[in-house]
């Protein structure tokens, strides 16, 4: 097998296992049997697409083979009569999956990743595990490969996958077709299941952001497919577009030592043009639905941060008005933080101020609030009150590059309160 065929064999697989493993769960209605079928599947494409080349539906005949050898298993182990030999249920030769693929219409393929991807989305599922779950049965990621991007090890991050599927077989998920209404619920948590993914990924920082890059990429997949399945739903476009316009700052999020680079410092010809334009024209594209909602909302003012080539030319009015509209959608006092960092653009520091500090109560454990509340106090020359913030934020810090870049401002402070034109004695 040549290096281009093993590439193109490894992207097949991976593209269509959300498709197999939804079908093979709807058969078998277990995820460890359906997670298997599809493994067996995969072994048995290795060894047949290089020879007699690829399928003309590829889903369609992990499908089949898959689940002619999982029931080829259960009755293994009740010591029935076998089914006959693989070669002759599937022909490598034939189009034999055809049949099977004449069946499998789009309408069949959303509605099982969308099953697939609800049941690891599951209301009784802790956030963490929806993930983890996610991650390992529709994107195939091994547990080490899960384990390494949560900084945890693989006993714990194979009991938490464990755990996950034990939950879900308790629930007893029903596995029919969901109707209109639950198929928009389904749609809201599955949406909701990949920004957590994408968020894992995004708000790494110092040692941790390069392994955890790769969730970024993978929820950033998860959206694309998602949208495939549902090209005119105007969220899944804002969704899908936030998250391009996110990851377009990957390389200019952090310095060579894993320190915090702000946006406005940002070298902003490393921002990847190519996601910028893909998520600029998707946001673009779900305006015009005219049913806007808070996913198009981030990415709308992501796209202002996008397309300003120097922080000066950035339209922090338009971004305060889309924050306005984003807390009349989702009442939350971490986007009110957000928008009082447009107002003190707009309007100054002291403005900003007085919009965050009803928020106190609420935000007394939350790191960026505390930043925040320091830069504009340092901004408005209140030094000694803003070193108390950066003291707290500091106390907060989930990474050290949190606290490295606020101690960064702490000795700003600390070179503007020394007395100046001292002579030695």
């Amino acid at each position: 097998m040549s290096v281009t065929d093993s590439a193109w064999i490894d992207a097949t697989l991976t593209s269509a296992r959300p498709q197999a493993v939804g079908a093979l769960l709807r058969y078998f209605r277990n995820l460890d049997t359906a997670e298997e079928a599809f493994q067996n599947a995969c072994l048995r494409a290795l060894k047949s697409w290089p020879q007699n080349g690829p399928p003309r539906d590829p889903a369609a005949w992990l499908i089949m083979v898959g689940r002619n050898v999982a029931i080829d298993e259960v009755r293994r182990n009740k010591k029935q009569q076998p089914l006959p030999d693989d070669d002759q249920a599937i022909s490598d030769l034939d189009d034999a999956e055809d049949e099977l693929a004449e069946r499998l219409d789009g309408s069949h393929y959303r509605d099982d990743i969308l099953r697939l991807l609800f049941i690891c989305c599951h209301k009784d599922l802790p956030a963490t595990q929806q993930i983890a779950l996610a991650l390992r049965i529709v994107s195939g990621l091994t547990v080490k490969q899960i384990a390494r991007a949560f900084v945890v090890s693989e006993a714990a991050m194979e009991q938490r996958i464990t755990r996950a599927k034990a939950r879900v077989a308790d629930a007893d998920v029903p596995f029919e077709t969901p109707g209109a209404v639950e198929r928009s619920e389904r749609l809201a948590s599955v949406a909701a299941m990949i920004y957590l993914i994408f968020n894992e990924g995004y708000s790494a920082s110092g040692d941790t952001a390069e392994i955890r890059s790769p969730l970024c990429e993978e929820a950033i997949r998860l959206a694309r497919l998602l949208l495939r399945l549902f090209q005119s739903e105007p969220e899944i476009m804002g969704l899908t577009a936030l998250l391009l316009l996110q990851h377009a700052r990957a390389e200019a999020r952090f310095d060579a030592d894993g320190q915090v680079i702000l946006l406005d410092d940002q070298d902003r010809s490393l921002w990847n043009q190519k996601l910028i334009a893909e998520g600029a024209a998707l946001i673009d594209k779900a305006m015009r639905h005219r049913r806007s909602g808070p996913y198009q909302v981030q990415a709308a003012i992501a796209a202002l941060h996008a397309r300003a080539e120097k922080p000066e030319d950035t339209d922090w009015t338009q971004i305060d008005l889309l924050y306005g509209a984003l807390e009349v959608m989702q009442p939350s006092p971490v986007i009110t933080l957000n928008r009082a960092v447009a107002v003190s653009k707009v309007k100054g520091p002291e403005a900003a101020l007085e919009m965050i500090e009803p928020l106190a109560p609420r935000l007394a454990n939350y790191f960026h609030y505390f930043g925040v509340r320091g830069a504009f106090l340092m901004q408005l020359g209140r030094n000694e009150e803003a070193r108390v913030a950066f003291d707290r934020a500091i106390a907060l810090a989930n990474t050290t590059a949190e606290a490295a870049h606020i101690r960064m401002h702490i000795d700003r402070l600390m070179r503007d309160s020394q007395p100046r034109n001292v002579k030695a004695k």
